[in-house]
């Protein structure tokens, strides 16, 4: 069992509304490749689990919550990164690679 898996024996409730759900081909191709599922990255973005941010970039996160702004993730994989972006009018939340942003 992951450190994931375990985590997610507590439920915890989103913090925020996605809206449509959308991933680049380039994602996709990754995630398929890598075994990822989109839902588990969703579900961790959902919930506050930021991934691999610094300190300053997570507090964004948390103002984004109270102010309506754009919140991102970042997760790191072996040596592939996957970053997912709610927008600030939570219309969308797209996952996708670095170098297609």
């Amino acid at each position: 069992m992951t450190n994931y898996e375990v985590n997610q024996a507590k439920p915890m409730q989103p913090l925020f509304a996605l809206g449509r759900t959308l991933a680049t081909p380039g994602a996709l191709v990754v995630m398929q490749g890598m075994g990822i599922s989109p839902l588990a990255l969703l579900s961790r973005h959902q919930r506050g689990d930021w991934g691999d941010l610094g300190a300053e970039d997570k507090r964004s996160n948390e103002e984004a919550l109270k102010l309506g702004s754009r919140v991102f993730s970042a997760y790191r994989f072996d040596t592939v990164r996957l970053w997912v972006i709610t927008e600030a009018d939570r219309s969308a939340t797209t996952i996708l690679l670095p170098e297609e942003y």
